[in-house]
């Protein structure tokens, strides 16, 4: 499984999402010292999860969800989080 799809899988596992796009940049970091520890990804998920949350505590929700992957798999990680009906 690639660390996109792992990524992908636990965030709808956990947020059930009406929208979630997973885009790995890692290719325009390559040479990149922080490279070689994993990739380079951007999130966007839409989820009720969100509603009522300040923009600190979705991405805190964001890395729980990932928390091991943070370790081994992601080097950096934009997150894009929002609760439906936000633009």
């Amino acid at each position: 499984m690639t660390i996109a799809a792992d990524i992908e899988r636990r965030l709808q596992a956990e947020l059930a999402p009406s929208l979630l796009t997973i885009r790995d940049d890692s290719a325009d970091h390559a040479g990149h010292a922080g490279a070689r520890e994993g990739g380079h990804f951007h999130v966007t998920v839409v989820s009720p999860r969100f509603t009522g949350l300040q923009r600190l505590a979705r991405h805190r929700l964001v890395y729980h969800c990932l928390s091991d992957l943070m370790q081994r798999g992601i080097h950096a990680l934009a997150i894009d989080a929002k609760a439906p009906g936000e633009s």
